[in-house]
């Protein structure tokens, strides 16, 4: 038996998106509170014993960058905040 072996036809590449439309078509976005989230979740989950032990060093680095960035964007806002209010 003879069988014809077609390439697929390949789909077109679409076109770069710039960062707005990229951000409009996925509607994807990260806030603080996000962060913030993410700080807690890595909590709880740290408590459960979810992470094995080798993965813990690179949990708790990320952890800690996660702690300090907050802990940067909390400080701005009080300025912020202390520099409207004087």
């Amino acid at each position: 038996m003879s069988e014809e072996t077609k390439a697929p036809n390949a789909p077109e590449a679409p076109a770069p998106a710039t960062k707005a439309e990229n951000e409009q078509a996925t509607g994807a976005e990260l806030t603080v509170n996000d962060l913030a989230a993410l700080k807690q979740i890595i909590d709880v989950a740290s408590q459960r014993g979810t992470f094995k032990p080798n993965e813990m060093v690179t949990v708790g680095q990320t952890y800690a960058k996660l702690e300090a960035f907050l802990g940067e964007i909390q400080a701005a806002q009080q300025a912020a905040e202390t520099e409207q209010g004087a």
